[in-house]
């Protein structure tokens, strides 16, 4: 088995705090692993002049795994240079489409799939002499065939039912999403489909979570509804995702932004950056079963030791050790080498 190769991004504000966490438990799991870390987002821009410099590009094509902190910094919130621009340009040279952000508390369990490079975000916009700002929404047949492909696999996997969320009385390009993602249906006769409209589909969300399963969407919309069941779960500060192409590595990252406001205080909960490693045990290194395990000791740390969000007094790093302390307990050696065959 060939070593792997993990990138991390610190980022900003309380990036670098949580990826620490990350990384020491990485370190601990697969010990065989090369770790490397690289600028993005404000940190690149005070050092490089860029959100995304080269350097940092060619490591992350390189790699077996991008693990990436939060970016952003209200320094730049009026520059044109932003640390965001870095983000969007790295998931768009990783052509990580799909975007899988679960939101797992109680009897919910729901796993929304994002189009990741298409889109508001990647569309033309500009400014016209009048002074009219615009930004266009833009998708191609294939950009959506291959996201909804993606989520009738994983719907197959799981209970079999998917939700199709788009704006089709309204726009033309929900229009297209819907047709594409009919037809790309009949090739699974095993997942039911239902198409709904994202305001409705909103409100069963926020009441009814517990009746869902995996939820397709498009770029914006999958923004604004994979945070909307992050707080039903419990709160963006416990939320992961996976953005995941067909080639290349993916880019694992927690859903919550730079919280710059508690940055340096210790009391950061880097819960979300942990759950995002174990996303990338499962679906960049072939370790499901350590990913289990890291899911488990995140859930008890979150009962032993919660940071000042969970109502606890626990800091980032007591936090990080509870993780740690659980998982030696809970793994022998031979299981926490790479040398292990993975499941």
């Amino acid at each position: 088995m060939p070593t792997a190769r993990v990138i991390v991004l610190p980022g900003d504000g309380i990036g670098p705090e949580v990826a620490h966490e990350a990384r020491r438990v990485l370190e601990r799991l697969v010990p065989e692993v090369e770790l490397e870390e690289r600028l993005l987002g404000g940190a690149a821009i005070r050092a490089t002049g860029e959100p995304l410099p080269q350097e940092t590009l060619d490591a992350c094509l390189g790699a077996t795994a991008v693990l990436k902190a939060p970016v952003g910094d209200p320094e730049f919130d009026a520059k044109d240079v932003r640390p965001e621009q870095g983000m969007l340009a790295l998931r768009a040279a990783l052509d990580v489409y799909a975007n899988l952000r679960p939101a797992i508390a109680g009897d919910v369990d729901v796993l929304i799939v994002r189009e990741l490079v298409g889109g508001l975000y990647y569309g033309r916009r500009g400014t016209l002499a009048d002074g009219t700002v615009f930004d266009t929404c833009e998708y191609h047949p294939s950009q959506v065939e291959r996201v909804a492909r993606r989520a009738f696999e994983l719907a197959q996997a799981r209970s079999g039912r998917l939700v199709s969320v788009d704006k089709a009385n309204v726009l033309d390009t929900s229009r297209l999403w819907r047709r594409v993602v009919t037809e790309l249906a009949a090739a699974y006769p095993d997942v039911e489909l239902h198409h709904a409209l994202v305001d409705s589909f909103a409100i069963e969300l926020a009441l009814a979570p517990e009746s869902l399963d995996v939820v397709l969407t498009e770029n914006m919309f999958g923004d604004i509804l994979s945070d909307l069941a992050s707080g039903v779960a419990g709160g963006l500060g416990l939320a992961a995702s996976a953005s995941l192409g067909d080639r290349g590595p993916g880019i694992f990252e927690p859903v919550h932004g730079s919280a710059p406001d508690i940055a340096g205080t210790g009391t950061a909960n880097p819960a979300a950056m942990l759950r995002s490693l174990a996303l990338a045990l499962e679906h960049a290194l072939g370790r499901r079963d350590l990913a289990d395990v890291l899911r488990d000791a995140v859930d008890g740390a979150l009962v032993t030791s919660p940071t000042p969000d969970q109502g606890g007094t626990a800091t980032t790093t007591e936090f990080g050790d509870a993780v740690v302390a659980s998982l030696e307990h809970r793994l022998t050696t031979e299981e926490m080498t790479w040398a292990t065959t993975p499941s």
